[in-house]
């Protein structure tokens, strides 16, 4: 009975063995892939697909993609392009409504529309008018409506930076005649170079221009024919202060003083009026280059 007993727990004993042996390798398969397989972070798609949104606004036909944009001044669901005058109105870059996941658009569209976005990597059009655009440079608004430029120390706000590049010899999409700040008529390319958008203050944006007074910031770009920094700007005032001083004083004294000796001594008249007339001379010199010392700092 005992060894019935015996040979009956060991023949169980063998199926258990044999069963988990069975399933052994299905459990380990089944938690290899568990394992394996990606966790899917919500916050992160999210974020990606709130960048992507686009927004769609009226426009005039004039409005292209690529072209940089600003919110007419009475109509809020309305662009134009945007103007240097208007930098602080900045709104985005016109894009193609299939680049972005998510575009919204208004229920009842009567008017051209067009996408705009303010955030995300996009193509603008740029011209060369501040120089070649390359890679890591800052953009902005250029004296062209609606198109983009490399940044500098003068403007105040940027669109984003740029990611490729466009040297205004290869790529160009079209030709216009521009003038500049100074008056002097130029020829630009302009080209398309993908951006990645951060609207937002300039990092190089120069502080010191803002205690010069605009007007003689205006006179310093008109005469260097480029933008002045604040420093030569006064240096060049005081060296005009000075020779205009100078000349003031040294004809004023020798107008006085030749008048006194003519009044005192009429026989002599002739070598008075000719040292006045040195004296006058003189002083003209001066001024002059005291304007060409101005304008040399101011150029150079």
């Amino acid at each position: 009975m005992f060894n019935q007993l015996k040979n009956k727990y060991i023949s169980i004993a063998i199926v258990i063995i044999f069963i988990l042996g069975l399933s052994a390798p299905v459990i380990a398969i089944s938690s290899s892939k568990t394992k394996s397989a990606p966790a899917v972070n919500n916050s992160n798609s999210s974020s990606s697909i709130s960048q992507a949104v686009i927004q769609s606004y009226g426009a005039a036909s004039s409005i292209q993609t690529g072209m940089i944009v600003q919110l007419t001044a009475k109509i809020s669901n309305q662009v134009i392009p945007l103007s240097q005058s208007n930098i602080a109105s900045m709104l985005g870059v016109v894009v193609p409504a299939n680049v972005a996941p998510v575009a919204l658009s208004p229920v009842n569209s009567t008017k051209q529309q067009v996408y705009v976005a303010s955030t995300g990597r996009y193509n603008v059009l740029v011209s060369n008018q501040d120089g070649p655009v390359v890679a890591g440079e800052y953009i902005t608004i250029s004296s062209l409506n609606g198109i983009g430029m490399v940044a500098d120390q003068n403007q105040s706000i940027i669109l984003g930076q740029a990611t490729s590049n466009f040297s205004g010899r290869s790529n160009v999409v079209g030709t216009v005649n521009v003038t500049t700040l100074s008056g002097k008529k130029e020829q630009v390319n302009i080209g398309l170079v993908s951006v990645q958008l951060a609207i937002k203050k300039n990092p190089l944006l120069n502080k010191s221009v803002d205690y010069v007074p605009s007007f003689l910031a205006k006179a310093a770009i008109t005469i260097a024919a480029k933008p002045v920094d604040a420093a030569r700007i006064y240096l060049g005032l005081f060296v005009l202060l000075v020779s205009t001083i100078l000349t003031a004083v040294l004809l004023y004294s020798g107008i006085r003083a030749g008048m006194i000796a003519i009044g005192r001594n009429p026989l002599s008249r002739k070598s008075i009026i000719r040292s006045l007339v040195q004296t006058v001379a003189a002083g003209i010199i001066i001024f002059v280059i005291g304007i060409f010392a101005v304008y040399l700092l101011l150029k150079l």
